[in-house]
């Protein structure tokens, strides 16, 4: 027996020599103890490895390392201020302008890699001479934020012009979204909450421009379906060109409003080859003073708004074959006129047949109707009888709540599919 024994022992394999031995006792049966063995399994899963490495460190080192990390990711999550960029640090990530630029209603727009960002530059003409408060600004955008707004980075003076530099946002601009020239019949707004989100996003961006951010007067002055970023997957919306009216100069000097100076030039009032690009957004008094507030902002968001329950452009140029020319047909005047009926089924009935058919009748009649009524109070001619952005977003958002229960109780299943034809 002593010689099996020795025999087993000696087949047995002997421990490396570098190997350090455990300084823990072994268990009866001469194997590795592992954290299972239940003389050991009141203690950390750390102090069950051999060495003293294993264990955990005290009380005040693992303290300070939290804190460490916390103070890091705190640091990781606060934006970084907008910036002043050089010229040649914008000519040289361009690659001197030469890029191709971004299509869309602006054409001096760039999207290049800017510091390991990746960023949009948009030329703009600057409306204000010896500005020198541009810094100051800048720093005062820095301090507005908002998930609906696109971000600013930082903006670079150049003779007559000033280039703003925003964060690039992957999706499609909110005019492709609802009309696509290459398949008209496809949006992929095809539902009805997935547009009152929209108009959400878009509501609330502005109240907090208006009522909120840090820039002069809170004024945006560029609100058009083409300057809102649709994101996937869940179709949020942003705002394009947040505080680009307030650093290119186009809203009035605070000096200026002291001394009595209180209008000034909007650019698509001043150059003509800028109107046709916004001509259906443009509120009436800047078409006759070219004074540019929040009123005028209302004003847009209204056509907008209009846009997104009906899918049409705000105006459509049809060619008139009797008069030979072409005739202007505004949809805030299309509107106004479907829903004059003061019969409340024939209204009902002319608000279903007006709203986009791609929606597939698939919305509540009377949400629609709200939101059409939200919109034409936008879109008054005088602009005192415009509602501020606060009684606006509060509107919609209450119809979003509404659309939300709507669509909870109808919900189309989507998991099956119907063919009638032979398989």
């Amino acid at each position: 027996m002593c010689k099996s024994r020795a025999a087993a022992m000696a087949s047995q394999p002997r421990p490396r020599s570098d190997t350090k031995p455990s300084s823990a006792p072994s268990s009866s049966s001469g194997g590795v103890r592992t954290n299972s063995d239940s003389r050991h399994r009141h203690l950390p899963p750390s102090s069950t490895s051999s060495g003293s490495s294993s264990w955990k460190p005290s009380s005040s080192s693992s303290s300070s390392s939290s804190s460490a990390i916390s103070l890091a990711s705190i640091r990781s999550s606060l934006r970084e201020p907008p910036v002043l960029y050089t010229f040649p640090e914008l000519s040289a990530a361009t690659n001197n302008f030469l890029a191709k630029r971004l299509p869309g209603s602006s054409s001096s727009a760039w999207r290049c890699t800017l510091r390991g960002r990746d960023v949009v530059v948009i030329q703009r003409p600057l409306r204000r001479r010896g500005d020198r408060d541009l810094p100051a600004r800048l720093a005062a955008l820095g301090r507005s934020h908002h998930s609906s707004l696109v971000r600013l980075l930082g903006a670079c003076p150049a003779g007559d012009h000033v280039y703003l530099v925003y964060e690039f946002v992957a999706g499609a601009s909110l005019a492709d979204c609802l009309r696509n020239p290459r398949n008209p019949s496809f949006t992929p707004l095809a539902s009805w909450v997935s547009r009152v989100q929209v108009a959400v996003d878009i509501a609330q961006g502005l109240e907090y421009m208006h009522k909120y951010s840090s820039t002069a007067g809170g004024i945006h002055n560029r609100i058009q379906s083409s300057a809102v970023i649709v994101t996937e997957p869940d179709f949020r919306a942003r705002i394009c060109h947040f505080g680009a009216a307030d650093l290119i100069g186009e809203v009035p000097d605070p000096a200026g409003v002291e001394a009595g100076i209180t209008s000034i030039s909007s650019p698509q009032v001043k150059k003509g080859s800028q109107i046709d690009g916004t001509r259906g957004y443009i509120a009436p008094e800047l078409l006759s003073d070219g004074v540019i507030s929040q009123q005028s902002d209302v004003f847009a968001f209204g056509v907008v708004l209009l846009e997104l329950l009906s899918g049409e452009e705000p105006l459509k140029y049809l060619y008139d074959k009797e008069r030979k020319d072409f005739e202007v047909v505004s949809l805030i005047k299309t509107v106004r006129e479907a829903i004059r009926g003061e019969d409340e089924v024939e209204r009902q009935g002319t608000a279903r047949r007006w709203v986009d058919r791609r929606l597939r009748d698939s919305f509540p009649v009377e949400a629609a109707e709200k939101l059409i009524r939200v919109a034409l109070r936008c879109v008054e001619a005088d602009p005192a009888g415009r509602p501020d952005m606060t009684w606006v977003a509060g509107k919609v958002s209450k119809v979003y709540l509404e659309s939300k229960v709507w669509a909870e109780k109808v919900r189309v299943p989507t998991d099956f599919s119907v063919s009638i034809a032979p398989r």
